[in-house]
């Protein structure tokens, strides 16, 4: 009988947030359990003046929440599915991966309704080539300038006119009541979002099977099924922050539709495909769909990378 849990997360005021949401579950299901949350300062917080890209990838933002796992400090850690690498060390693996917020990219600005209505040199703020590669080909005369911190750090840029908007995951926004800030919610057909966006996932140690099967009732299967089949496209893809790439999949009923891209850093070219069947070949659509991609093209995109 598990009596106490230590749950390890970063400190950023987004990632304890929902570090206390994992936590509210566990409660609905087990309330007489004591339930700790311990913070930690990941590279990837510290690290602010480099793009993730040039530093070692949005793997910086867990070690030290696996180290945690490791030195039994803590006995899961709670992530952004997005900010998580393809391949998972085999000392660790996915207990659950909760419910998705919504998935979608959001523009913020004080002056701005949206992307089309920004004039010639405006600047809009993001650090992730995925995004980047699609306002380009999109929106050409737009300015793309870095924009790293956390969620508070890059609103207070925008408010200090240092951007003309900033593009957002728009759950982050949610789960911390700024949802006003958004201006527009950017349809995925124009922004795809990234593998795993919106989603939070639960690490735990490979071989702890008493908390795998504890936070078992915490997986929401459609979820899981949605951000595995992504991941499956991004590890066909060799998937990282140096590879401008987004993939997206969604379930209505049974049936199961998933869309990918691959870029080029400039938005000069893009190779979109898609895949649908069953959400119970969820897998193997993720897996057809990178070969796809890669049979488009995306081979001569990634080896000039």
């Amino acid at each position: 009988m598990i009596k106490k849990i230590t749950i390890a997360s970063r400190e950023s005021p987004l990632a304890m947030w929902q570090a206390e949401f994992i936590k509210s579950l566990i409660h609905e299901k087990h309330p007489t359990i004591e339930i700790a949350i311990k913070g930690f300062k990941t590279q990837g917080d510290i690290l602010l003046d480099k793009s993730l890209a040039t530093i070692g990838g949005k793997g910086l933002f867990i070690k030290e929440l696996e180290y945690a796992l490791l030195n039994r400090e803590a006995d899961l850690a709670v992530h952004s599915m997005k900010d998580l690498p393809m391949d998972i060390p085999e000392e660790f693996k996915l207990a659950a991966i909760s419910k998705r917020e919504d998935a979608r990219d959001a523009f913020v600005s004080n002056k701005y309704a949206g992307l089309k209505d920004m004039p010639e040199g405006s600047v809009v703020g993001t650090s992730s080539l995925r995004r980047q590669s699609q306002i380009k080909s999109k929106y050409p005369h737009l300015t793309i300038e870095p924009l790293r911190g956390n969620l508070q750090t890059r609103l207070k840029k925008l408010d200090n006119d240092q951007y003309g908007a900033i593009i957002l995951a728009a759950a982050g926004l949610i789960r911390l009541n700024l949802k006003e800030r958004i201006k527009q919610f950017i349809n995925p057909s124009e922004s795809l979002p990234a593998v795993g966006q919106g989603a939070l996932g639960i690490e735990i140690l490979s071989d702890n099977n008493v908390m795998s099967d504890f936070l078992n009732p915490l997986n929401d299967e459609d979820t899981a099924r949605c951000v595995l089949a992504e991941r499956a496209v991004s590890r066909k893809l060799a998937g990282s922050c140096t590879v401008p790439l987004g993939a997206f999949a969604t379930i209505n009923n049974d049936r199961f539709l998933i869309k990918g891209f691959v870029s080029k850093p400039d938005g000069s070219q893009i190779i979109h495909a898609e895949k649908s069947g069953l959400k119970s070949e969820f897998y193997k659509l993720g897996e057809a769909l990178g070969d796809a991609l890669i049979a488009n093209g995306a081979k001569d995109i990634l080896s000039n990378l």
